[in-house]
């Protein structure tokens, strides 16, 4: 199609109309189009300033990336230091072993030596010569050839026998006068001429360890192949894979900054880790692909490990030996594949962990509660629903600790949780009643806070269950379970009281939506599917690249630490149980010298207060879009929601539990009422959803 170009202009005839009111149009076909871009400034080429300006493109830079931060020079000291302690130390212990290897070699040395010196006497090298002019009957040039033979073999002999004999005297005499001397020289010697002993197998006189875990250092064209491998290339006449800046080194690895051809996402490799791994030949432990959404969704940032991290040496936990936490901050955790530490953030949140059996939870489990047992202000309450005891170390810091998986531990669970309700509406009450001055950072209780008014006990609350799917899959609580749970996580956090939920077995009916939607902070460790995986991380997250499902279970405590849309993969830091122990010793040694040991840990019965009414649990049962419900249909569902408290209406008739409904309501100024529900049954005492709805927070 030919190109248009449009002019505008006036008339030039005198008698030409109000250019205002008539333009006239021409259009000139074929035009070429004009470009839009600025022209580039580029020198010359082959100038000496494009010379320079290529070297400045790429040129390294001038101080080394170890000596630009202090923690980087550090790391580098450190290992470098710790690997030529360690060689020294490794062949300094070996060093009799190699010494016996020189001197079983030493007889076959010592023979080649003197094979080698008998020929330097003898001046067997001008053998081949004389011979030949022997045999071509030179007369001349073989008297020339046996005269220089005779020059050069007479010294040789000559000094050969004098250093023999010299030698020999000073061996005999010193033998007699020192012989301490002596023998170390004969060991000596004798490892000296070992060294011409080597066998003609290859195997090496000084013991190599070759590192198995250490891999080759990465480049561009290893990104490039194996990027194609997985399909992940430029097509025919587009542009395909670029870099975004130099493969460069980035703590015990290396970080490749890669540009996917146009239309391409960083998703895409990442859904396919594995077979990147496999396209590099690397274990899949030591490649960690992750989108750059800072730069474009096809920016993608490779990231591969130096040495495997299944196989490295762990890193401790950072409280391990010494320090006290505080909840109000971020609690250490474990560390990134980098190695870089990874604090979890607890307050004002709750969090979510979630796995297959074997994934690490433990690990997990334990680096949190810890980290919440070394503040001696926290509270710690923890449900422990499968029994192993894998807790029991801060059993001696608890304000409450269970252990079972029986019912009546299931019910402590609940039980536990409605303490926290009421410890919530409490503290709320509490809050509200202070003037704005106090709380400038809004209506929730702060360390400041806490401090102040110390007689209120405003610290953190953290209550933890292990193996939650135990509560949210039991006939008789699920309900009140669901119920509880999210009320705690929507309304308790913003007053220190946080929830810590764990399971292993992320499926939709082991972890109901209405908790799982309002958690805060989750952590994945391995699991089987995408849906599992977004169980745990939230809706989307599979596709926004937080995959789980490519962790092994292999990766123990390993797993994608989320709050909000973003994530990142770390490794709970790995503590033993002995450890553990120790380390729960020195959080009671902090407790006791603070003076905040209660409950169980000073042999107190712990009143787990209940403050819910039959409103409450009526709001907990209450369907969801429903105005108007019968009151033999409430009681069905109370006797479901509390069976420990509405199991014996269901023993009535029908009018009988109406009327036991409308007892236990009365002291709260509800009454039932006559209702028609055509979709029911008709005509029946019942209540509207209005007679019990919820009072502000706080009241």
């Amino acid at each position: 199609m030919a190109n248009n170009v449009v002019r505008l202009h006036k008339d030039a005839s005198p008698n030409a109309p109000d250019t205002l009111t008539e333009t006239i149009i021409d259009v000139v076909h074929d035009a070429e189009p004009r470009p839009v871009d600025p022209p580039q400034q580029a020198p010359p080429e082959g100038t000496w300033i494009a010379e320079k300006q290529a070297y400045l493109a790429d040129a390294p830079p001038v101080i080394p990336p170890a000596l630009r931060r202090w923690d980087a020079f550090k790391t580098t000291a450190r290992w470098t230091i710790s690997y030529y302690a360690h060689v020294t130390g490794f062949h300094t212990l070996r060093a009799p072993v190699y010494l016996t290897r020189l001197l079983l070699r030493s007889p076959r040395g010592a023979g080649r030596l003197l094979i080698r010196w008998g020929r330097w006497v003898a001046d067997t090298d001008a053998r081949p010569v004389e011979a030949k002019a022997a045999a071509s009957a030179d007369v001349e040039a073989w008297l020339a050839l046996s005269r220089e033979h005779s020059r050069r073999v007479r010294p040789r002999r000559i000094a050969s026998l004098a250093v023999a004999t010299a030698t020999g005297i000073t061996t005999l005499t010193a033998a007699f006068l020192v012989p301490g001397w002596t023998l170390s020289a004969y060991v000596t010697a004798a490892a000296l001429v070992g060294v011409a002993g080597k066998k003609h197998d290859g195997k090496p006189l000084i013991t190599r360890y070759v590192a198995t875990n250490v891999m080759r250092r990465l480049d561009s064209t290893e990104v490039f192949d194996a990027l194609a491998a997985i399909g992940i290339e430029g097509k025919k006449g587009k542009r395909g894979v670029e870099f975004a800046s130099e493969v460069m080194r980035d703590g015990p690895g290396w970080r490749a900054e890669v540009d996917l051809p146009p239309g391409v996402e960083a998703t895409a490799v990442l859904e396919k880790r594995a077979a990147l791994a496999a396209a590099m030949r690397r274990p899949i432990s030591t490649v960690w692909p992750e989108a750059d959404r800072s730069a474009h969704p096809g920016r993608l940032v490779l990231w591969v490990a130096q040495r495997d991290p299944a196989k490295a040496g762990r890193k401790l936990w950072p409280l391990m030996k010494d320090g006290q936490s505080d909840v109000y901050q971020p609690l250490p955790f474990g560390f990134d594949p980098r190695g870089n530490l990874v604090e979890i953030t607890l307050m004002y949140s709750n969090l979510l962990v979630g796995g297959i059996p074997g994934s690490g939870k433990t690990s997990c489990a334990l680096a949190i509660v810890l980290g919440v047992a070394l503040d001696p202000t926290a509270e710690l309450w923890i449900y422990e629903l499968k029994g192993s005891g894998d807790l029991d170390s801060v059993k001696p810091v608890c304000h409450r600790y269970v252990s079972g998986d029986e019912d009546e531990d299931l019910e402590a669970a609940l039980a536990g949780m409605r303490s926290g309700i009421a410890e919530y509406q409490r503290r709320a009450a509490f809050v509200r009643s202070l003037p704005a001055s106090e709380v400038p950072e809004g209506r929730k209780v702060t360390r400041a806070l806490a401090e102040k008014y110390p007689e209120m006990d405003l610290g953190p609350r953290v209550i933890v269950i292990d193996e939650v799917q135990e509560l949210f899959t039991h006939d008789d609580y699920k309900d009140e379970a669901t119920a509880l749970a999210t009320r705690l996580i929507k309304k308790a956090r913003a007053y220190g009281i946080i929830l810590i939920l764990l399971t292993q077995n992320p499926d939709a009916p082991s972890l109901p939506t209405s908790v799982s939607s309002s958690v805060g902070t989750r952590l994945c460790l391995a699991v089987m599917d995408w849906r599992a995986n977004n169980n745990v991380l939230g809706t989307g997250a599979y596709d926004r690249g937080l995959r789980a499902t490519d962790i092994s279970i292999d990766e123990q405590g390993t797993g994608i630490l989320a709050r909000g849309r973003e994530g990142t993969t770390v490794r709970a830091a790995f503590i033993k149980q002995t450890e553990a122990d120790d380390i729960a010793k020195r959080a009671l040694a902090l407790r006791m010298a603070a003076g905040t040991l209660s409950g169980q840990s000073v042999g107190a019965q712990v009143a787990e207060q209940d403050v819910e009414t039959i409103l409450d649990h009526l709001r907990a049962i209450w369907p969801d879009g429903v105005e108007t419900v019968h009151s033999h249909r409430l009681v069905e569902a109370l006797a479901a929601y509390r069976a420990d408290l509405y199991k014996p209406w269901t023993e009535m008739d029908a009018a009988g539990a109406s009327t036991a409904l409308s007892a236990a309501l009365k002291p709260f100024k509800v009454s039932t009422r006559q209702l028609t529900i055509r979709d029911c049954c008709g005509g029946a005492k019942g209540l509207r959803h209005t007679d019990i709805a919820e009072p502000p927070e706080g009241e």
